[in-house]
């Protein structure tokens, strides 16, 4: 597959990015975001999906997979424009609409609004994908400063309950939900603190929120991912690390986001009718933690 990663060792020239998300249009090798063998069988024709964080890494992925399988789509993304530009190029290519959305998912009222653009648009919703994610490399727990905890708790938790809050009442029965979890919610990283903790709230959250929409037919569940090669990773790690990165999986190397979108069509779509409240895990047999 073009731009996977060859060899077990050193499969990641060194890079790094000052500023988080990331963009994507700046690494070196740019992600897989679909395969050109993926072949879509209308799985999620006629239905309209609303992706945070969708300019880029998983979730321009999740949205050129959701396209290929028949859908429209919002993406909600925070200032990242040329990234969101050349995924709506894409998802245009594939015969559907792309609504791109600029703001911050840690504002309900932001939420609000791409929900309401999204109706608006397409005139239905049926698919939200929590996908917006910060992270923050920091060596000493003591480096944590609080607004940085603040920070990243409003835009991985707070951010992905604003969404649910907003959607909700909009989706119809047999609508779904589905969350962007991380190996790290279940594990931990000793690097990562925080944001290990707000991948463990949204699976709390996957779990709570699958009791509470049961009764309404809304399925939620979630993705977690092992190592992804994303834009968060030179916008979070140092040079070095990022040549390693993924290496400590069985299979040697991180993910590409084309590896990791598929669950999201299979989450959203009727093949997944009979699960709600589930955390698929796709980690390349990690051995963190």
């Amino acid at each position: 597959m073009a731009g996977m990663p060859k060899d077990r060792a050193g499969t990641l020239p060194p890079q790094h990015q000052e500023h988080q998300p990331g963009k994507q249009k700046a690494m070196r090798p740019t992600p897989v975001s679909i395969r050109d063998d993926y072949q879509g069988s209308a799985k999620l024709a006629s239905r309209v999906a609303l992706i945070t964080g969708g300019d880029s890494g998983i979730g321009r992925a999740v949205a050129l997979h959701f396209a290929r399988e028949g859908a429209d789509l919002t993406i909600l993304y925070l200032e990242e424009h040329a990234d969101a530009q050349e995924t709506r190029r894409l998802v245009e290519r594939e015969g559907r609409q792309c609504l791109m959305i600029e703001g911050d998912v840690g504002d309900p009222e932001v939420c609000a609004r791409a929900v309401n653009e999204t109706l608006q648009r397409f005139g239905r919703l049926d698919i939200l994908v929590n996908n917006a994610g910060q992270q923050l490399r920091r060596e000493d727990l003591a480096q944590i400063e609080p607004g940085e905890l603040e920070r990243v708790f409003r835009t991985n938790v707070f951010g992905y309950l604003f969404m649910a809050q907003a959607a909700v009442p909009h989706l119809p029965e047999g609508g779904s939900i589905v969350n962007t979890g991380s190996i790290t919610g279940v594990r931990g990283h000793e690097k990562l603190v925080d944001y290990s903790a707000t991948k463990g709230a949204i699976q709390a959250l996957t779990f709570s929120l699958a009791q509470s929409l049961a009764d309404r037919g809304i399925r939620v569940n979630g993705v977690a991912p092992g190592p992804v090669w994303t834009p968060l990773i030179p916008a979070t790690f140092p040079p070095e690390a990022v040549e390693h990165f993924g290496e400590d999986t069985l299979l040697g190397r991180p993910a590409q986001p084309c590896e990791i979108a598929p669950a999201y069509v299979f989450l959203a779509s009727s093949d997944a009718s009979f699960m709600t409240g589930q955390m698929l895990q796709i980690n390349g047999g990690s051995r963190l933690g």
